[in-house]
């Protein structure tokens, strides 16, 4: 079998890492063409990918130009290495040019998107009908036009679930962070991304407060997709990319714009408020089943984030409801790396060798 992974976003080589190394193991063939954004390029170095880079982030007024150059290289792409599936998060190339080649080219490759965003209503209303599997986590609320298939779980069980991860407090240590004594993590994100147009994050003010608010009570950490002011540069987070997730696994708590961290704060068992003018179903589902997650999204984005913040973190109960809660996911859930090997596997002698 042969599958060509398409990665637009560093969260993406996290999701797909350990589907392709098994793959690999069981003796079939990857490709990875990269989009090149953050640390994303440096992920696939660190964990040993090869892998083309078809693009990279453009602005937004630059993304149209970058669709259609990144729609020709993918053909390319396709052309030499004759994948029998193609697949990614979201799937804006990879579901036209599937369709596309499958009319002009009568290739035989199938397109699964995996996706859990249902903001992304421009995108998803022509991806998923061009795609022939659309695969959602179970708590996804969006319609999908298409073949729809489900899994119990999150794209971040696929890197975290704990088959696939064990944190190590010695890399936080070597971070210069005591993993014993309580930090907190922040996170903020650009709003660059398609789903993100016309919408905005907190204010300068309301970051400034949120952090002056947990540093009281702890050491701050902050992670940004863009650059920081001067007034948080003594917060700054000074890990490698590749070993956040530790670094997370061992914080109080988590607050920030990125619904994908708030994720993977609940599956590691750590406490998650999210901020921003639009949800996510996946985060809706830790906050009303596990109470993982705090959403402030909608009309509660105005809400008084700093004072949430500190009611958690002076919470002495908080950690052991964590592990309580995480303890009742993961009964829930599943691995969904695994699920992702079966399914493909399945497809591949339903499709290719029956």
């Amino acid at each position: 079998m042969r599958v060509l992974f398409d990665i637009l976003h560093p969260a993406h080589v996290h999701v797909f890492r350990n589907l392709a190394r098994e793959l690999e193991r069981r003796g079939h063939e990857f490709r990875i063409a990269l989009r090149e954004k953050d640390v994303a390029r440096e992920l696939l170095d660190h964990y040993g990918f090869p892998y083309r880079i078809l693009s990279q982030k453009k602005t937004r007024a630059g993304l149209a130009l970058e669709f259609v150059t990144r729609g020709a290289r993918l053909w390319r792409l396709a052309s030499e290495f004759r994948p029998h599936f193609m697949t990614g998060i979201m799937g804006p190339s990879i579901a036209p040019i599937g369709r596309l080649r499958r009319l002009a080219a009568h290739d035989r490759a199938r397109v699964a998107v995996f996706y859990d965003t249902e903001i992304a209503t421009f995108t998803n209303s022509f991806v998923y009908p061009l795609a022939d599997y659309v695969c959602t986590p179970d708590c996804y609320q969006g319609p999908v036009r298409g073949r729809h298939l489900t899994y119990a779980g999150y794209h971040e069980l696929a890197y975290l679930h704990p088959a696939r991860f064990t944190p190590d407090p010695e890399v936080v240590r070597a971070a210069g962070v005591d993993p014993s004594s309580p930090y907190f993590v922040v996170r903020f994100v650009s709003y660059e991304a398609s789903h993100d147009i016309g919408t905005a994050g907190l204010t300068l003010e309301r970051k400034l407060g949120l952090v002056r608010a947990l540093a009281e009570r702890g050491r701050v950490l902050v992670s940004s997709e863009s650059r920081l002011p001067p007034d948080f540069e003594p917060y700054r987070v000074r890990v490698p990319p590749h070993e956040i997730h530790h670094l997370l696994a061992f914080a109080r708590l988590l607050v920030g714009e990125s619904a994908t961290m708030a994720s993977e704060a609940a599956v590691l068992g750590v406490p998650a408020i999210y901020v921003s003018p639009l949800g996510r179903g996946y985060t809706d589902d830790q906050e009303r089943r596990y109470g993982l997650v705090q959403n402030f999204t909608g009309p509660r984005f105005h809400a008084d984030i700093a004072g949430a913040a500190r009611s958690l973190a002076d919470n002495p109960e908080l950690a052991t409801k964590a592990r309580e809660a995480r303890a009742r996911l993961l009964a829930d859930k599943i691995d969904v790396t695994g699920w992702m090997v079966d399914f493909f596997e399945r497809e591949y002698e339903r499709h290719f060798r029956g």
